[in-house]
């Protein structure tokens, strides 16, 4: 054959690269060649796995122009390789098609197709025509038998029978969102590129041996190697300046230029770790890695940019100097061996937070500054939802038979052949590749160009993506740069300038004074009742209770909460132990004298990554190259399972020589097994918590102005609706949107807050910045005349929202009647040009009579537009509840049942250990205080959600280390009054009058 298409052959090909080589092993081939479609992803796997399939690689690209073939390139070598990933790039960056002939590339052989080239034309030395086996009939009346050695076969291994067949025209209906019976057939590959034996092939070709001898050769003239980093060799930039030594030297400098500014009052034990750290850094070359960071976050500094440095980099007292983390590892006592030890092949994790505003910048300015910079890609995968959706869409069905067969069960008729076929082949094909994306935070700066390794594509972001994922980038030594984008940063900034703005005559918040927030009272009592709603990280209904359970209000107590909140702690059962130990001291004896020993500090409770280190290496005494495996089978990077279970194994043995017993060993073991892909490094969760004080001390001191920051970076856990809550709740004047005070983000002056035009639903944003561009140079409006007069290009749809939203209540005249005037007034003409009036022009008046209109219609204009109504939820119902009980009241009925009325904020859907489905909700009750409710599985069958409303919550309350909670008997939805700007219904207008005039 001469080449294989695998399943990174996107939306074409089946067969994984394993899957290739296993079976190309069967068949007896010694060489393969694999070229996928206009994609490299696969080729480092297919050379890292070929030995193991005693199969030599090669490497090649099937160019094509869909499933249009153009021509086949393989690579000689390295350079070849580079030059077919660079003319692919070329392509993919430009959007532009694949040429009928290729331009010259040195170190490459190039394969046209017979069928579009029947005539003999001029070929450069290293073209060659194939010929397909169904071709070779009229191969023997071609004027091409007189260049023999210009021939080669062009057979194709894509598919392995019928079913693989079929699967490939099902993904090809799916890439050209068609049905499949009006599949094209120029769209689709042949039923002829089955994979055959070699012997078979020798067969067939028995009477043209020649044409399988000319492939063979082109084989053997190819050949490209990875370093698959055996040696421990990374690829990365090697230096940051012009050499290792001048990058010792700056590294050096820069850690004593460091020093007074966190250490004014450094000792030996600080001296002696800097040097420790040091010595590993230089030994193990990751110097560049280290200043590149440095280099980065030197620029967002000097840009004004916040920033968060965290990942197991944190644990480096050096990454502390060079202030890339702000997390003192002296004070911490953060374990060394989970930052860098020698056995680790891999530099330590920078994970690098900056504002979801200012990432932008930062990757700019990265590919700018370094001279080979990628993006890190990603695939994505067919889940089997989404492929069940596509192959109904392909094979023709309604779309509420699509939307059953999605879920898993079909309701509107019995099964049939289709439905079948569609639920068959979703298995079939769910896991395959669907397409190339990036990576959520992963950028690759190498030392030589990235097309050495795969080619790039270019998505809507600009910058050039690698077609391999990140555990391939790291098996060829490629160790991405984490640069990621939060919100909650940018609610701290934002909220510092509101700061400003609100009180001009406070002096300056310095935000970075963590170690005052630490010592802070008000923080502190924020952090023990769990009132951190906003805040990052602790504001979730779990976490919330978490703190509460704990009562922590000191730093090392909040690092501690950030890990133990983790899926793995908890759902290995330590959280509610670490909770246990941590209230009643008696009850740390429980803990096993060795693992109590080794993790004093959290009771003997395994919590952050680098307990699970310290047990492996000291409770079982595997080495920490062992313990290492481990490490990375947590974050779930481990390439290889065999190795992982032979450290499970070598665990046990340890073990069992140590003298522990098997029930000992089995427990250890198990919590060590839960902390998989959630646990997080200690120094992690110290950089989280950092930014947890800075937004608790706004929050303590400033709420107004936090909530407002946090409504306009579009909140955190919750929707705008909770924050805008909260800040009533912390005494703000809640206002809705206002064409003279708003603006297009949320304003506040003193305590009243506008709420910004963004939250408007069908407001266009051109249409809000040219309103507010024109009130900033021509002052406030004086009403709705004149706003239409200012702005006469208006549309009278984007008009009535700014009425709608009762964006002209300063004029004292009723929505209802100015939408009659803008009616009235409005000319479907084309509209004149918006140019200053010398005189302005008298404007007919329209005499209008008095409109009825009530504060319930504003509250569902409210709902309609903003999202949620501005009043209290309670004030629109049509009953009312029949008690006043609120959360305050839970702990005088503990162990009884009762009902309170709340209002739903969110719902957490979970399972149990059997795989039944269960709910936690969050409340607030009619005073405005959250309160929390859990729903077991048979509680949470019969009683549903039904959307966002207020409930009747019955349940018992129960109590667990401080924490009261309802456990849900039953739920009952209110009803809310019908729409009063559409409804003729009578309601129970003296209940609503009474609350609203309440």
């Amino acid at each position: 054959m001469l080449s294989v298409h695998s399943s990174y052959s996107l939306k074409y090909g089946i067969l994984a690269p394993e899957e290739l080589l296993r079976l190309l092993q069967a068949q007896g081939y010694e060489r393969a060649a694999l070229t996928d479609i206009n994609n490299t992803s696969a080729c480092a796997d297919f050379v890292r796995l070929a030995p193991k399939y005693g199969i030599a690689p090669v490497l090649g690209i099937d160019f094509r122009n869909s499933a249009d073939p153009c021509f086949i390139a393989l690579a000689c070598n390295k350079e070849g390789y580079k030059n077919l990933n660079d003319y692919l790039a070329f392509h993919l960056h430009q959007h532009l098609p694949i040429p009928r002939k290729a331009v010259p590339l040195p170190h490459t052989l190039v394969v046209y197709p017979f069928a579009k080239f029947r005539e003999p034309e001029p070929l450069e030395e290293n073209e060659y025509i194939g010929v397909r086996l169904d071709e070779l009939n009229k191969l023997r009346f071609s004027p091409w038998l007189k260049q023999r050695h210009k021939l080669v076969l062009w057979h194709q291994g894509s598919f392995r029978n019928r079913k693989d067949f079929n699967s490939h025209r099902l993904l090809r209906a799916i890439d050209q969102n068609t049905l499949l019976s009006k599949l094209p057939k120029h769209e689709e590959g042949s039923d002829t590129d089955v994979f055959v034996g070699k012997a078979w092939l020798e067969k067939a070709l028995s009477d043209l041996p020649w044409l399988l001898s000319n492939t063979e050769k082109l084989h053997e003239a190819c050949a490209v190697e990875f370093d698959f980093g055996e040696s421990g060799e990374n690829h990365n930039q090697k230096t940051y300046t012009d050499s290792v030594a001048e990058d010792k030297e700056l590294i050096r400098k820069l850690c004593r230029e460091g020093l007074p500014y966190r250490y004014p009052n450094p000792d030996e034990r600080i001296y002696t770790r800097i040097e420790r750290e040091l010595e590993i850094i230089e030994q193990k070359g990751f110097l560049s890695y280290f200043l590149i960071n440095w280099d980065i976050v030197r620029y967002a500094r000097n840009k004004n940019f916040f920033y968060v440095g965290r990942g197991s980099g944190a644990n480096s007292v050096v990454a502390y100097l060079l202030r890339i983390t702000d997390v003192d590892p002296i004070e911490l006592d953060l374990y060394f061996e989970r930052f860098i030890n020698l056995y680790r092949q891999n530099p330590p994790d920078f994970d690098v937070d900056f504002s979801w505003t200012d990432r932008e910048n930062i990757t700019s300015y990265i590919f700018h500054r370094f001279p080979q910079v990628t993006l890190l890609g990603a695939y994505s995968t067919f889940q089997f939802r989404a492929v069940v959706r596509e192959l109904g869409k392909v094979f023709g069905l309604p779309k509420h038979e699509i939307d059953e067969l999605s879920r898993g069960r079909l309701e509107s008729r019995k099964p049939d052949h289709i439905t079948d076929l569609v639920l068959r082949y979703g298995t079939r094909i769910q896991g395959l590749p669907s397409h190339l994306s990036i990576h959520s935070s992963g950028i690759v700066i190498s030392e030589r160009p990235i097309h050495y390794y795969c080619s790039t594509f270019m998505p809507p972001k600009g910058f050039p993506t690698t077609q391999f994922d990140m555990v391939v980038a790291e098996d060829l030594g490629l160790f991405k740069f984490d640069i990621l984008s939060q919100r909650g940063l940018s609610k701290v900034k934002d909220g510092v300038e509101l700061v400003r703005r609100n009180h001009p005559d406070l002096d300056p918040i310095d935000i970075h004074d963590i170690k005052r927030f630490k010592q802070d009272e008000q923080v502190k009592a924020l952090l023990r009742e769990g009132k951190a709603i906003g805040c990052f990280y602790v504001e979730s209904p779990a976490m919330r209770m978490l703190l509460k359970k704990l009562r922590v209000d000191d730093y090392l107590g909040l690092v501690a909460a950030s890990s133990i909140i983790r899926p793995g702690v908890s759902k290995s059962g330590m959280m509610r132990e670490y909770i246990a130990r941590h209230r009643f001291p008696e009850k740390r004896k429980d803990a096993h004298p060795v693992m109590l020993d080794i993790m004093p500090e959290t009771y003997g409770v395994m919590v952050y990554q680098e307990d699970v280190i310290k047990v492996a290496h000291y409770f079982a005494g595997l080495s920490l190259a062992e313990a290492d495996v481990l490490r990375r089978a947590m974050s779930g990077k481990y390439r290889s399972r065999e190795e992982f279970q032979k450290v499970e194994q070598q665990f046990f043995d340890n073990c069992k020589a140590k003298g522990y017993s098997d029930e000992m060993s089995r427990e250890v073991w198990r919590q060590i097994s839960s902390f998989a892909g959630y646990a997080f490094a200690k120094g992690h969760s110290a950089s989280y918590a950092v930014e947890s004080y800075q937004s608790l001390f706004l929050k303590a001191y400033y709420p107004l102005e936090y909530m407002v920051a946090t409504i306009n970076n579009f909140g955190g856990f919750y929707s705008t609706e909770f924050y805008v809550h909260e800040a009533r709740m912390e005494g703000g004047q809640i206002h809705a949107p206002c064409v003279n005070r708003s603006d297009y983000p949320t304003a506040i002056y003193g305590k009243d807050i506008y709420l910004g035009w963004m939250h408007v639903a069908g407001l266009e944003t051109d249409t809000a910045m040219r309103m507010l561009e024109e009130r900033d140079v021509n002052g406030p409006f004086s009403d709705l005349n004149d706003f239409m007069d200012r702005l006469p290009s208006l549309g009278l749809e984007q008009l009535s929202l700014f009425i709608r939203m009762d964006g002209f209540r300063f004029s004292g005249i009723a929505k209802k009647e100015l939408l009659w005037q803008a009616h009235l007034r409005y000319s479907p003409s084309k509209p004149a040009p918006e140019t200053l009036q010398l005189f302005k022009a008298r404007t007919k008046e329209f005499k209008i009579p008095k409109l009825p209109h009530s504060e319930l219609e504003e509250a569902f204009d409210q709902i309609e537009l903003l999202g949620f109504p501005l009043c209290n939820p309670f004030y629109i119902l049509d009953e009312e509840p029949d008690n006043a009980l609120v959360s305050n009241d839970l702990h005088r009925f503990l162990g009884k049942t009762i009902c309170v009325y709340g209002y739903l904020v969110t719902v957490k859907d979970t399972a149990t250990t059997k795989g039944d489905r269960m709910n936690f909700g969050t409340f607030i009750d009619r005073a405005g205080h959250f309160f929390d409710t859990v729903h077991f599985p048979e509680i949470a069958a019969r009683f549903p959600f039904r959307g966002r409303a207020v409930y009747g919550v019955t349940g018992k309350v129960v109590e667990e280390f401080g924490f009261y909670m309802l456990e849900v008997s039953a739920l009952r939805k209110l009803k809310t009054i019908s729409d009063p700007r559409y409804s003729e219904v009578k309601r129970n207008l003296e209940y609503q009058s009474k609350q609203l005039a309440s």
